[in-house]
């Protein structure tokens, strides 16, 4: 695609606003049941209402897992089922994505979740310091026209934010099948003083971490044809 091209650097004046769509038009009853009667169960404190604490929420806890732009929530589902001592924390703007992973949990009895309906950077911004042990952002909307690159997640104000949440020796794992988004993920992560890229060769970026299940659009990309990167930067 022609937009993808072009010098991969950070567009001046980062869009602090939210993009993208909120919710499709058909809203399922069994969503809207969902969204009224199980979402307050499982939300995660309001950042609007002061500093979130993780450890407040699962004091009992081994490690607290990040994930931003969840989707349809099919990967947080299965982690979090893998992993119940760990606290899941999602983040989604998504009111479709949001009822479908209340499903997820309903369905399969999982307790060690958390979720935060809307923009993710109120949530960043309140999270305490090095309270996240890992970071995920699997297949963001890549923006692809250059006039609207200021949209995008990964930015400097994004890994500034990581940097401050994450615990050092913690992770920020990154998924894209856009050559042009990974490119621009890894100019300003490698430029950050805060995150070391790991992979060493080809091999540790190009196949998907064993314990990292695919995202509904990962799936999507992979039976299209698409080849996915998969990267993975350590607090320094």
């Amino acid at each position: 695609m022609a937009d993808e091209a072009g010098p991969q650097s950070e567009a001046p004046g980062y869009d602090p606003r939210l993009y993208g769509r909120q919710r499709n038009k058909n809203v399922k009853p069994r969503q809207i049941a969902l969204l009224d009667a199980a979402l307050a169960k499982w939300a995660a404190p309001d950042p609007a209402a002061g500093t979130v604490v993780p450890a407040d929420i699962a004091p009992e806890a081994a490690e607290v897992w990040l994930e931003i732009g969840f989707g349809g929530g099919e990967h947080l589902a299965s982690v979090a089922a893998a992993r119940p001592d760990v606290l899941m924390l999602g983040a989604e703007t998504f009111m479709n994505g949001v009822a479908r992973f209340l499903a997820h949990i309903e369905d399969e009895g999982l307790q060690n979740i958390r979720i935060h309906y809307g923009d993710a950077r109120p949530l960043l911004e309140a999270l305490t310091p090095a309270s996240i042990d890992r970071l995920y952002v699997l297949h963001p909307d890549p923006w692809p026209k250059r006039r609207h690159w200021k949209r995008r997640l990964l930015s400097r104000w994004f890994l500034d934010a990581a940097a401050r949440v994450l615990k050092p020796g913690g992770v920020l794992r990154v998924a894209s099948d856009i050559p042009s988004y990974v490119e621009w993920t890894l100019m300003h992560a490698l430029a950050h003083s805060g995150f070391r890229w790991t992979a060493r060769r080809a091999a540790d970026w190009r196949t998907r971490p064993v314990d990292q299940p695919t995202t509904r659009y990962g799936a999507k990309s992979e039976r299209e044809g698409r080849v996915a990167a998969y990267l993975a930067f350590e607090r320094l």
